[in-house]
């Protein structure tokens, strides 16, 4: 019985435990970065940037299984994965900008931003909508 649910939502799980990790990679850039620096712009730039790499190459070989990587099929992927997930930096940014820098909600629990980990959140379950139905659509 647990071996069938694994299978019927093998694709949900994946995506969530893949989007666990791309979230752990974005925030601890990001943290690392904000220590240093005491701004959200850079380190949610660069958190984004190489959490992206990592969520593309993942959603694309294990959670959507797309394996070919021909020209045709995986630069159309790649360009709508990054916009996709270009659209979401700017939620990012902009929960991000709204709590730390504009209201000065800049409380933590256990030193990571609460408003970073809820943006995070929210990002995650819109880029599923837009890998699943848009960017790796089964054909």
């Amino acid at each position: 019985m647990i071996g069938e649910l694994l299978k019927k939502y093998k694709e949900i799980i994946l995506y969530i435990v893949f989007g666990v990790l791309t979230t752990v990679v974005n925030i601890v850039v990001y943290q690392l970065l904000f220590n240093v620096m005491k701004e959200v712009i850079v380190p949610t730039t660069i958190g984004w940037i190489l959490s992206v790499a990592f969520a593309f190459i993942t959603n694309k070989l294990f959670v959507f299984e797309s394996k070919s990587f021909a020209p045709k099929v995986f630069l159309p992927e790649m360009g709508a994965f990054f916009l996709a997930r270009l659209a979401s930096y700017f939620i990012d940014l902009g929960i991000v900008w709204l709590t730390v820098e504009y209201l000065g909600w800049d409380y933590a629990i256990l030193g990571f931003q609460v408003w970073k980990i809820i943006s995070n959140v929210i990002v995650i379950i819109i880029n599923y909508v837009l890998s699943k139905l848009f960017i790796f659509k089964k054909k």
